[in-house]
């Protein structure tokens, strides 16, 4: 886990200490790994990891009947993937995974080939899905098998087959060797060894904090074991991987046929799943088009710190009245190209306006996208100098996190007297709360879930509209007042809605629920090691000493994680299987 990811996770963990955990941790890079480890807290049972960035020959050799099984599974989820509009009822032209539901579309209505998978194509991929897992655990993996030419020789005939995928029927060899390396590198869970009942089946519930392939080892757990699957999505992988793939990224063929995987592993996902938490109505609309029950879907907002922004929250506004500023992560998706025209317009009517940009480029990518912004504000902003013996002075800044001028993220926001954000894409706007926790009025695009964050305490205008966003700001810049009221109606609502405190309790209200459906699995012994009748009443799952101090517990059908240990009151074992949005 990193960034925002370990930061959510944490807390839950922390926050629910009447829980026991087992922590679950995949990761995707060296790097990432070697950054992800925190101390843990007391009631953490153990902590394993995955590297799913790299995956070694497992070495394992295969019989003649385990190569028949693996190629008639694998051909089963190929024939899925390359099924053509014949196979389909919901979607648009390429169903769920259609190469038109790949773009850098926003909403799900955007994404044509958003949609329900039809009832005999999600049968057909759970089936093929839980045939490969079943040889894994049988053999004990399936890295090599999903590296051999059988498997491109059977991913090749589906495409070839008649009904196929229009796109499919296209495929050439490197678009075939691209898509079984793909499938390869999200099928790495179904080789881990966490599936006995000294693993994931020895748990009451299995948290899946990320959807698609993050989400497969608590599939493989519901299958298995039958142990209810919490899914927890703040960003939808699929629509993670929409935006990922466009055209630049990979050939039509490719596209489909991995859109196609990872629209119908979603919609098993969310078929599996006893709860779903989307963290905003942006994931949740994701979610239903994907075939989410309404039903079984809980809205839980992420809980952010607020304590750190108390102290500019709650401390009169001492900020340039004429400073607008920026924070976050400077790439792309950001358009400070379009802030930047707009600030043009703003300083027109304001004159003494100044423009504060706060943040550190993402990549490689967003240090090409610094330069070309530097570059811009130098060209509309040349520096200005009151008189002739004067130092020429620039009105836009570009500033990091822990410069004199900025040295904490509090402090960036209290720079500014409106706080501006201009994405032409955006999941959850965490910075946009950040701003709310710090008592600032805002101007931001309508874009992912930010009115659902800010409901009427900003101003919000269209995407890529530089005039639009001009307006708004010089509106707040000559308002005082205004901006004084939305700036506390922010702050407010901030508290009421996206602090740790209800995330926390909305969570352990939601681990109370789904234990409360779902049978009891445990066999509690007594002292002489004979099962102690009615030993787990339905309120063991509730906090409190409900049984004996000699008691035992064991997983049925073998020894479990605590045998020969005094149990703890009975709680909930949860299992969060923890990995970061657009994990794979």
């Amino acid at each position: 886990m990193s960034g925002d990811a370990r930061l959510w996770c944490d807390r839950l963990v922390r926050g629910l200490g009447q829980h026991e955990f087992d922590v679950y941790a995949l990761s995707r890079s060296r790097r990432q790994e070697d950054e992800g480890w925190l101390e843990l807290p007391p009631h953490v049972s153990r902590v394993r990891t995955a590297p799913l960035w790299t995956a070694e020959e497992d070495g394992v050799a295969y019989g003649r009947r385990a190569r028949r099984r693996f190629v008639e599974s694998y051909a089963e989820l190929a024939g899925v993937l390359c099924a053509g509009p014949g196979a389909e009822g919901a979607g648009g032209t390429d169903g769920p995974g259609g190469a038109e539901g790949a773009g850098g579309t926003d909403g799900p209505g955007g994404a044509e080939g958003v949609g329900a998978v039809p009832c005999h194509l999600a049968d057909r991929f759970g089936s093929a899905l839980y045939g490969l897992a079943e040889l894994a655990r049988d053999e004990g993996g399936l890295v090599g098998a999903l590296r051999s030419d059988a498997a491109v020789r059977t991913l090749e005939r589906a495409c070839r087959a008649p009904g196929a995928l229009g796109t499919a029927r296209e495929a050439r060899v490197p678009d075939l060797l691209a898509v079984a390396a793909h499938l390869e590198r999200a099928l790495r869970p179904l080789s881990l060894d966490w599936y006995g009942d000294d693993g994931l089946g020895a748990t009451d519930l299995c948290h899946a904090t990320a959807g698609g392939p993050a989400a497969l080892s608590g599939l493989l757990a519901a299958h298995f074991s039958d142990v209810p699957l919490l899914v927890t999505e703040y960003g939808v992988q699929l629509r993670s991987h929409y935006l990922a793939s466009g055209p630049d990224a990979a050939t039509p063929t490719v596209r489909a046929l991995l859109a196609a995987f990872h629209g119908r592993l979603a919609t098993e996902v969310y078929g599996r799943a006893a709860i779903i938490t989307p963290g905003n109505a942006h994931a949740r609309r994701w979610q239903e088009r994907c075939g989410a029950d309404r039903a079984r879907i809980r809205t839980v907002h992420p809980g952010m710190e607020a304590s750190r922004f108390t102290e500019v929250g709650e401390a009169p506004d001492r900020a340039d009245p004429d400073t607008l500023v920026w924070v976050g992560r400077i790439e792309p998706s950001k358009d400070l190209v379009s802030l930047l025209h707009a600030f043009a317009e703003v300083r027109r009517e304001e004159p003494k306006a100044r423009l504060r940009v706060v943040g550190a480029p993402a990549g490689a990518e967003g240090e090409a996208y610094l330069g070309h912004c530097r570059a811009l504000a130098a060209q509309l902003f040349p520096d200005e100098a009151e008189g002739v013996h004067a130092v020429g002075d620039n009105p836009v800044a570009f500033e990091e996190i822990g410069g004199p001028e900025a040295p904490t993220l509090a402090d960036a926001y209290a720079s500014g007297t409106v706080v501006v954000l201009s994405s032409v894409v955006e999941g959850f706007p965490a910075g946009l709360v950040e701003a709310m926790f710090c008592g600032r009025a805002t101007v931001s695009t309508d874009v992912g879930a930010v009115v659902e964050a800010i409901g009427g305490t900003g101003l919000v205008v269209p995407p890529r509209n530089p005039r639009a966003l001009a307006e708004a700001c010089v509106a707040l810049l000559r308002d005082p007042a205004r901006r004084e009221r939305l700036g506390a109606a922010a702050r407010a609502r901030a508290l009421e809605l996206f602090t740790v405190e209800q995330n926390i309790t909305a969570f352990s209200s939601i681990y109370l629920e789904i234990v409360s459906h779902c049978p009891v699995r445990r066999v509690v012994l007594d002292a002489a090691g004979e099962p102690l009748p009615f030993g787990v009443p339905a309120e063991a799952h509730v906090p409190g000493r409900w049984t004996g101090p000699t008691a035992r517990v064991v997983s049925r059908g073998g020894p479990g994680w605590a045998l020969g240990a005094p149990a703890r009151p009975a709680p909930v074992r949860a299992t969060p299987l923890a990995a970061p949005e657009g994990a794979l």
